[in-house]
């Protein structure tokens, strides 16, 4: 196997990412610097090491960020869509599964991983963990509306929870509004907006937890950072 293919299964780096590894000189094969990203390896006998730390596909936590476009489906397999999230990652496919969800016509951030425990945490109720969008509805919302949002409302799958938004812009036609919740039900950001009065067209969700989706262009993932995990992590209680 090439060494910067074997790199991206290990959950170091995309192969593009590896091999800016392999030439900043920061891989070796079996105690060695490797300066060649075609280098091939064998998976029985080599030992690898990036920056003096052993790594190994059968061995390998990943934790990705992915800024999913509109028109893609969060599934692992659906016969009636060839647009799934899951071909946006690559050599990743079938190894990390999404922490939660956005619908069909939503953009954003969405993490993946195959940290079982983390993303049960991530996503049950009991930990509340904030994910904050940024809404473009229809018209110009009052801040009555607003207040609705903010106190909680009833839709047809019971009471929403007390939420965060802030007025970003409006004109005549159209309003921009961020808005913090900590629930995470079906189509829920678009049900409450239409509840109120201002249905919704366009969706994006742009932080999770302590993770903010920056400047990460659509349809691009990235590993999250380890100080960033670390954080996210914490906030539901694992070390």
């Amino acid at each position: 196997m090439r060494i910067n293919k074997y790199l991206a299964r290990s959950g170091v780096a995309s192969r593009r990412h590896a091999d800016d590894l392999i030439l900043q000189g920061r891989v070796k094969i079996n105690g060695r610097p490797v300066s060649q990203p075609g280098v091939q390896i064998s998976l029985e006998t080599d030992v690898v090491e990036v920056d003096d730390r052993v790594v190994s596909p059968d061995k390998g936590t990943y934790y990705l960020m992915l800024n999913k476009p509109p028109g893609y489906l969060v599934s692992a397999k659906d016969p009636h869509h060839d647009r799934l999230v899951t071909s946006l990652l690559k050599e990743y496919r079938g190894k990390v599964f999404s922490v939660g969800r956005l619908d069909y016509d939503s953009a954003g951030l969405i993490i993946f991983t195959n940290d079982g425990n983390l993303a049960f945490r991530l996503t049950h109720p009991r930990y509340k963990v904030e994910k904050k969008y940024e809404v473009l509805c229809s018209g110009p919302i009052s801040r009555g509306a607003l207040s609705q949002l903010e106190k909680g409302l009833v839709l047809e799958d019971g009471p929403t929870a007390p939420c965060r938004t802030s007025l970003v812009n409006q004109n005549d036609h159209s309003s921009q509004v961020h808005i913090t919740i900590h629930e995470g039900r079906k189509r829920q950001v678009r049900r409450m907006f239409e509840a109120v009065g201002f249905p919704v067209l366009t969706l994006k969700r742009i932080a999770f937890g302590n993770l903010q989706l920056g400047a990460l262009e659509p349809g691009k993932f990235d590993h999250i950072k380890r100080t960033e995990l670390q954080k996210l992590r914490a906030l539901v209680g694992l070390k």
